[in-house]
């Protein structure tokens, strides 16, 4: 079972529980109110993101392994074979290295994990990087470097590099600086082509 967050952002956020016939756990704002937290690990996955074959086993694989990992996510790929795909693919892994990835990577995490740090926030915007801060701090986390989770670069098509970095670092200052996520919306939405307005998330 799968919830997706719908709200102001679209099809933005899935979560899901792993065994998959147990309750899922849903982002703030689904349309499916998480009514327990039933299995021993829960996934979020953007909704441009797709997961690969044997992710399941992997995540499995990599908790049982250690029990001292308290979650993770996967090595991201971002499709589109052009000179810029390629370029943030080589970004997301370097800032993996610092403990810095997003929900379109494939993030997994313990149950008893997830529910000490209490999930996902009600927020419209940075809750994976806010969710992200939060679990780095709490204990050790890994990265799945095989197979990798494919995402979609379309958010990107038809902006500047340097456009887009500056937006990019531009929202998480304000983050940071304590600006409302309500207001973060409204300047992301400022920043993208309107057919490109369906996942304010960065």
């Amino acid at each position: 079972m799968v919830a997706a967050r719908t709200g102001r952002s679209k099809l933005r956020t899935i979560m899901a529980c792993e065994p998959l016939s147990l309750a899922p756990v849903a982002a703030p704002g689904s349309l499916l109110a998480p009514k327990r937290l039933a299995a021993m690990y829960c996934s979020s996955l953007h909704a441009d993101s797709r997961l690969p074959p044997g992710a399941l086993e992997r995540i499995n694989e990599a908790l049982s392994t250690d029990e001292n990992v308290i979650g993770g996510n996967f090595r991201v790929v971002f499709d589109g074979d052009t000179a810029f795909s390629r370029r943030l693919t080589g970004f997301c892994a370097w800032i993996r290295l610092l403990g810095f990835y997003y929900g379109d990577s494939g993030i997994f995490v313990r149950r008893s994990v997830y529910q000490a740090l209490g999930g996902f926030r009600p927020i419209p915007m940075m809750e994976d990087w806010d969710f992200v801060r939060r679990l780095e701090r709490f204990g050790r986390t890994c990265c799945i470097k095989n197979p990798p989770l494919v995402t979609s670069s379309r958010r990107f098509e038809g902006r500047r590099p340097l456009e887009i970095l500056c937006g990019l670092v531009t929202i998480h200052a304000l983050f940071w600086l304590g600006v409302s996520p309500d207001r973060l919306v409204e300047i992301y939405r400022s920043q993208v082509p309107p057919r490109q307005i369906r996942e304010p998330r960065v």
